[in-house]
């Protein structure tokens, strides 16, 4: 059996994990069913994010033989643009039926090249509402681990470029190679929440000062059964005014964002403390257990023991 030419762009200060995952996967685990070669745009060595440097197999010419091209994440890539030479390759490439695939922000230059246009695609997901802000023909998903369609697939923040390889596996050779792979590099089976329990949720300081100090107020006071006449009382204006301000400003109703902050805040101790799930009920104002529960598991698809299973690292 003839195999499959997989092709990796190194853009300069590409990431490191995001090239190494397809080079590991493909080149070393599975060599028998693919030809797996790395290209750069002029073929020369290519600055590598965090320091080294990368000599890759050749030019832009070896992608006119590339049955699948992977594009890893690279540094800067919501705001550097990308020589025409490497969009116009892109988008011919595209054109041709060949397969066309993005870890993390590699994804910015499958968009350049018009590659992503009327798809549902994603990327890390802190960079997804920049993606979908620079490019409005593409439809940006940020829970998800691997988006796409047919010969077009994407993936979210690094890592997630093992399951997109995983996947590749899977469909090029079927679900046994996958798994003996995953095996063979130690990736247990994700669960289906994609990248929701990483996301960070900041909070933006609002223009209005009133509203900045009542969000202050509600932080600080996150233990308690707040409602919206409460807060709005207590910074004397009226229910209706407040709500409207607050949503002007956070783009949010005030017990949605105030639900948002309390899930952060579990997140927090969840990683950074060993609380009960009781007691982290009662210091963000969820109240019981069984409540948080419910309302982590809706806003991140996990459970609260699952996500601090998740980000525990040396504990006994």
């Amino acid at each position: 059996m003839a195999r499959h030419r997989m092709v990796v762009v190194l853009l300069d200060d590409v990431l490191p994990l995001d090239y190494a995952i397809p080079v590991h996967v493909f080149g070393r685990e599975a060599p028998e069913a693919y030809d797996l070669v790395t290209v750069s745009v002029g073929g020369g060595a290519v600055p590598v994010a965090g320091g080294t440097s990368v000599v890759p197999d050749g030019g832009l010419e070896l992608l006119r033989r590339a049955g699948t091209i992977v594009v890893p994440g690279y540094a800067d890539a919501v705001d550097r643009e990308l020589p025409g030479s490497l969009v116009r390759a892109l988008a011919g490439a595209h054109r041709r039926g060949v397969r066309m695939v993005s870890i993390c922000s590699g994804a910015f230059a499958l968009a350049r090249a018009g590659v992503l246009d009327g798809l549902t695609v994603t990327t890390h997901w802190s960079l997804c509402a920049e993606l979908a802000e620079r490019f409005p023909a593409v439809t940006v998903d940020q829970s998800v681990l691997v988006a796409g369609a047919g010969s077009v697939l994407t993936s979210g923040g690094v890592t997630a470029g093992v399951d997109l390889c995983l996947h590749l596996l899977n469909a090029d050779l079927g679900p046994a190679a996958a798994r003996h792979v995953a095996r063979r590099i130690v990736m247990a089976p994700r669960p289906a929440d994609g990248q929701q329990p990483f996301v960070e949720q900041r909070v933006v300081p609002p223009a209005d000062d009133v509203i900045a100090r009542a969000q202050q107020w509600m932080l600080v006071s996150l233990e308690q059964n707040l409602s919206v006449k409460e807060v709005a009382t207590r910074f004397a204006m009226s229910e209706r005014t407040f709500h409207r301000r607050f949503r002007e400003q956070a783009g949010l109703p005030p017990l949605t964002w105030l639900r948002d902050q309390r899930i952060a805040r579990t997140r927090e101790l969840l990683e950074n403390s060993q609380l009960s799930i009781a007691d982290i009920a009662r210091r963000v104002g969820f109240g019981t257990a069984a409540n948080l529960r419910v309302q982590f598991r809706r806003a991140t698809n996990v459970s609260p023991s699952e996500h601090r299973k998740a980000f525990t690292f040396g504990r006994a």
